[in-house]
């Protein structure tokens, strides 16, 4: 399981006094907790850690940009180390085409009348996704798919 792995680099972290790597698996381990709170659970699936997962990856992202705009680049290299760790636990991204694949199984099982079924077909494809595609990307493409005429 990933947050097995997760603890486990956090060990290893540790025992080399890796303080940034220490600081960022700590992090990500108290936000995995925080959601098995939330949730009433005692251990999160992989598919719940990849969510949490992309949620702190999207923080990074977010602080680079604004620390990019406060000219404060000793921030953005940390933030950019950050988020280079967190995506070593991501599994492999989809392709285009995959996603895509995807996208259109969804429409034709929800069996799609027009726009208004963008949100059922979003959650549909990102549950699908597993945190393997970005939602941003997800979204353009049912928009696209959704705006051609059947």
């Amino acid at each position: 399981m990933l947050i097995e792995k997760i603890e486990s680099d956090l060990k290893e972290a540790m025992k080399q006094r890796d303080e940034l790597k220490v600081s960022t698996l700590r992090f990500l381990k108290s936000a995995i907790s925080y959601i098995c709170i939330e949730k009433k659970k005692d251990r999160l699936e992989d598919r719940e850690v990849f969510e949490v997962l992309n949620k702190q990856i999207k923080m990074r992202k977010d602080a680079i940009e604004g620390f990019k705009k406060g000219n404060r680049e000793d921030l953005v290299q940390k933030e950019a180390k950050e988020l280079d760790m967190l995506k070593q636990y991501l599994p492999e991204p989809l392709s285009d085409e995959e996603v895509v694949k995807i996208v259109q199984e969804e429409i034709e099982a929800i069996e799609v009348k027009d726009k208004s079924a963008f949100g059922r077909i979003m959650q549909a494809v990102l549950k699908r996704a597993c945190g393997r595609a970005d939602a941003q990307k997800i979204s353009e493409i049912v928009k696209e798919k959704l705006n051609k005429p059947r």
